[in-house]
């Protein structure tokens, strides 16, 4: 399995933030918005046909970009259920979304390229979700559409504010109760599942520690999450509540990032090098899969 050389991916993921991070909201910043869809078509491009998956909010019509890669040669193989992996491209109104979610966007893209060019053992779909902002709207319908149409996935992974860390003691905050089972400082990668995907969630831990070196901690769901609503909070969730095995990738946001959803969440804040191994360790995660 070849390994992402870490300084030729530092350079990629900061050449996407750095055309993805702007003012992205799709009523405010409708310029920013527009460029950030056509990057990432043009990305995708690159590797494969791209679908536009379209849906109706306030009598305007919406856009995810998909784009599908096949698994591996062998025909048994092909016939398995993707991994479906997401990221949100909209940004509150004001945000440069440096962090939120212009990380999610810059590893789905580096994913795409990993994927295309050496297939994992299920086929993967990669999904950039709009309008997750106003809640969560783009993966919410598009999630319904799989299920009407009675589509099985292998996992669903939504990558979700990725580049935020900190070393400083009591950095680190989490909903009631957890803090005792937790660390407290916010220097590690947050993996939060349905108890479907506890198997997932451990499996794809090791690699992220392994290779990517960077600290993971992982936390299982029932009862859709609706006791801890923090860990909702993305585009898994719609996921969770029509039964799909689904989990978050997180940096954990507001509870840790001090600059979310704010105009001070600016390429900066971010720590490049945690970004790297968050997405080296994926790559090696998915490909254990």
């Amino acid at each position: 399995m070849a390994i992402e050389d870490a300084a030729q991916l530092q350079q990629r993921l900061l050449e996407h933030l750095q055309a993805v991070i702007r003012d992205r909201d799709p009523f405010i910043a409708t310029a920013g918005h527009f460029y950030t869809q056509q990057y990432i078509r043009q990305q995708f491009e690159q590797w494969g046909m791209i679908e536009t998956h379209s849906f109706q909010f306030r009598h305007q019509t919406y856009q995810n970009l998909i784009l599908n890669l096949p698994a591996s040669s062998d025909a048994q193989v092909a016939r398995r259920s993707p991994i479906l992996i997401g990221a949100h491209y909209d940004t509150v109104p004001g945000s440069p979304g440096a962090d939120d979610n212009a990380t999610g966007i810059a590893v789905l893209l580096e994913l795409a390229r990993s994927f295309a060019a050496q297939p994992a053992r299920y086929p993967i779909r990669l999904v950039a979700f709009d309008l997750e902002e106003y809640g969560l709207l783009g993966s919410r319908a598009y999630a319904a559409e799989l299920h009407q149409q009675q589509q099985s996935l292998r996992l669903m992974i939504s990558l979700e504010m990725l580049g935020y860390c900190s070393q400083t003691p009591n950095s680190q905050q989490y909903p009631s109760g957890l803090r005792y089972l937790y660390p407290d400082r916010g220097n590690f990668i947050g993996l939060i599942g349905n108890w479907q995907a506890t198997p997932d969630l451990f499996r794809l831990s090791r690699p992220i520690r392994r290779i990517g070196q960077v600290p993971c901690e992982w936390l299982p769901i029932i009862a859709k999450g609706q006791w801890v609503p923090d860990t909702r909070r993305s585009d898994h969730a719609p996921f969770w509540d029509l039964g799909y095995r689904a989990l978050m990738v997180t940096d954990t946001a507001n509870l840790r990032n001090p600059h979310y959803h704010s105009s001070s969440d600016r390429l900066e804040t971010l720590d490049l090098s945690f970004l790297v191994g968050v997405c080296r360790g994926l790559i090696a995660g998915l490909r254990s899969l």
